[in-house]
């Protein structure tokens, strides 16, 4: 029923009703006061290595985070941390895991798309062909973190940051290590591993404003294997055709032999590409510790180096609980030391438009197009 004007007098007049109303807003004063962003976890930077399948720690790390609270808000990968970290950015980390973790050696097999030619031994098409009909396609300038794919101009011999474009171009050229993968020409460049130069990027998150920056290095300090290496073996002869289990099976099983640290008593060294896998890693420990010495990352999540060869996709499931246990060990032991901006002293507007200049790094985009239709 309405009210008149003389029943709201007498109700703004009621002492009752005054007390009533002040004590409502006293008890509302303190949430107020009290930021609400206090009680959130911090917007995450999220720096992912490079590492061969190591990589598939990085979902461990991402998953757990999320499962925490933790808002990622940028990404930079060099390598498998920038295979999937896209994969997060594009919304399919979860089919990308539930695909990853049930590779067999035979699935890890039917993926190589082997070459004598172009610089490498693996020309890539069909893997990037299986994460587009995963995950679908995507330009990085539209995603909805800030993502940069980190790959090196061997011609140039610069560290590229990809920023914007087709977001597979950016995956294959930052996977392509040197001797293993052909390189991968874009935009007029010739483009390999990023983890040749920055095995863990930090330096391209800095150009967005969070709270905290985690850094997961493949290369960590080495440790008791999780299990004993296993051997290398070709898929059944009986699931080939009669060609494939004659004479590429064999090379390939020669080649990836050649991986192998473990080699049988009768030979005195290992393999061809087990030096220069080998050699590659000690290199890239070096340069993440002058990284981690620069950039001073608020956590740092270490993978050892020896959890698995680089080429044992078959073990997903093994690295991605891996991850998950590094990180959470790795927030009890760094957090507390952490200088966290919990209160979001600086607002959004203080890192607005903030670029990180180096002189052996250049940021590189898609020349402009017409919009269709134009």
């Amino acid at each position: 029923m309405p009210t008149s004007d003389s029943d709201a007098k007498n109700q703004r007049d009621d002492p009752q009703d005054q007390n009533s109303q002040e004590n409502a807003t006293a008890a509302r004063e303190p949430s107020v006061e009290v930021p609400q962003t206090v009680a959130k976890k911090p917007a995450v930077a999220l720096v992912l290595g490079s590492g061969g399948a190591r990589g598939l720690a990085h979902i461990g790390v991402i998953e757990y985070l999320l499962e925490q609270g933790y808002e990622i808000k940028a990404i930079a990968g060099s390598s498998m941390g920038a295979l999937v970290g896209a994969m997060y950015a594009m919304g399919e980390l979860s089919t990308y895991r539930d695909w990853v973790a049930g590779l067999s050696q035979s699935d890890v097999f039917s993926l190589v798309d082997w070459t004598f030619s172009g610089g490498g031994f693996i020309r890539g098409h069909r893997i990037m062909g299986k994460l587009r009909e995963l995950a679908g396609d995507a330009n990085i300038e539209d995603l909805p973190l800030h993502f940069t794919a980190v790959t090196v101009d061997i011609d140039q011999g610069r560290e590229v940051w990809l920023s914007d474009g087709p977001v597979y171009d950016a995956i294959r050229a930052s996977i392509a290590i040197p001797g293993l993968f052909t390189p991968h020409r874009y935009r007029g460049r010739t483009l390999v591993d990023g983890g040749l130069i920055n095995p863990v990027p930090v330096a391209p998150t800095l150009r967005t404003l969070t709270d905290l920056t985690v850094v997961v290095n493949l290369n960590g300090p080495e440790t008791e294997p999780l299990h004993p290496p296993q051997a290398s073996q070709p898929p059944p002869a009986e699931s080939e055709s009669a060609e494939e289990s004659g004479g590429i099976l064999m090379k390939i099983r020669d080649y990836l032999d050649t991986f192998s640290m473990e080699r049988t008593p009768t030979e005195s060294s290992p393999g061809l590409m087990a030096v220069v896998m080998r050699s590659l890693e000690t290199m890239q420990a070096v340069l993440t510790r002058q990284q981690m010495g620069v950039f001073a990352p608020d956590v740092v999540v270490d993978i050892p180096k020896d959890a698995c060869m680089i080429h044992e996709f078959h073990r997903g499931e093994e690295m991605i609980t891996l991850g998950r246990r590094a990180i959470a060990e790795a927030l009890q032991r760094d957090l507390p030391r952490c200088r966290v901006n919990w209160a979001h002293a600086l607002s959004e507007e203080a890192g607005a438009g903030a670029a990180l200049e180096l002189e052996s790094v250049e940021v590189i985009h898609e020349p402009a197009t017409k919009a269709k239709g134009d």
